[in-house]
């Protein structure tokens, strides 16, 4: 069982990039002409904010690879309808927003007391979405490709689901229940991610012409690389030396690195370190909210997408070193004390 449960794993990470993939593509891809802004404004609602109540609504099913499944379904569905822009936008985005709870939750319900597997789980997004943008002309002339792709991790994780257990979850009965301080330490965990969300989108991790020497998109890759591999490995050292040591270790290092930019290739390394407390903050979230995972899920994207406000404003931050190393050591203030233990009520 425990061989089967990984490659769960393996499959649901792989449907994330593949997912991510497929929502870049398609929305880079295909002509927006002047909805361009209202189009970009629509698909992060739809795949972030709606992800709150998706989330509550997998966690009341109980089924989360189906849900999940559905998810890919609709993203699959949004690339026929690439000729109406904001209906394909909208359709996408629950689509990504579904599968993402759904697998989420499965994550943590596989994971136990590990945040590790977490990690795995949410790092190849950011390499699907990379690499869909980049590609989205090839596959805008190849359309039928993305809802193949789509299809088969649908039935994929269905196949999975129904093979393991039915496709009936492990999720707890559904309750909102907090534990004694719970709900202040849930506040400044979302803050958390608003936070890294806005220093994410609007501070240059600038690497300088160091990478300027390479292919375009390898040059590309390498930072997104970083970013995804801090994921991974922020759950894994978590998991080894505990949640608030690593967050220490990680944000304080990178806010020194932030605050000392001595040469560009600390800036990917700062990137790396940035976002390892990223599945850690998901998973003391999903702690709080024992009895609603997935909204915890969705809470936190809503978080990341009040913190993407300003770059739709076209609002940026200016690349100075002591502004970017204090967010740091806010996003490092605020998430050690929402770590802290919570005391449950007997």
């Amino acid at each position: 069982m425990r061989f089967f449960r990984i490659n769960k794993l393996t499959v649901l990470s792989v449907s994330h990039a593949a997912v991510d993939f497929c929502c870049a593509a398609l929305f880079f891809g295909m002509e927006r002409g002047e909805n361009a802004w209202l189009c970009m404004v629509f698909y992060n609602a739809c795949a972030f904010l709606m992800q709150l109540p998706l989330g509550f609504l997998a966690d009341r099913l109980n089924r989360n690879l189906p849900f999940a499944s559905v998810g890919c379904l609709l993203v699959a569905a949004a690339c026929f309808l690439r000729f109406h822009p904001l209906l394909a936008v909208i359709v996408a985005g629950l689509g990504n927003g579904a599968f993402h709870v759904g697998g989420g939750v499965e994550v943590l319900n596989d994971s136990g007391e590990k945040a590790g597997p977490l990690g795995m789980f949410v790092s190849p997004g950011a390499i699907g979405l990379y690499l869909g943008r980049v590609y989205a002309g090839f596959f805008a002339a190849h359309g039928w490709l993305l809802p193949l792709l789509m299809l088969l991790c649908g039935v994929g994780m269905t196949l999975i689901g129904f093979l393991e257990t039915r496709c009936v979850s492990e999720n707890a009965d559904f309750s909102l229940a907090l534990p004694k301080h719970g709900l202040p330490l849930l506040l400044l965990l979302f803050l958390v991610v608003v936070l890294r969300s806005f220093m994410g989108t609007t501070a240059a991790f600038s690497t300088g012409t160091l990478l300027d020497p390479l292919h375009p998109v390898l040059a590309g890759l390498i930072p997104v690389l970083c970013l995804a591999g801090g994921k991974a490995a922020g759950g894994f050292v978590s998991d080894r030396f505990g949640p608030i040591p690593t967050s220490i270790g990680s944000l304080g290092l990178c806010a020194l690195l932030l605050f000392f930019p001595l040469h560009p290739a600390l800036a990917l390394v700062a990137l790396f370190l940035f976002n390892m407390s990223m599945p850690i903050t998901l998973f003391g979230s999903a702690r709080l909210l024992k009895g609603a995972k997935g909204g915890a899920f969705g809470l936190l994207t809503a978080a990341l997408f009040l913190g993407t406000v300003p770059l739709f404003l076209g609002f940026s931050l200016p690349a100075l070193p002591w502004l970017h190393g204090g967010f740091a050591v806010v996003s490092l203030v605020l998430l050690v004390i929402g770590l802290k233990e919570p005391r449950w009520n007997t």
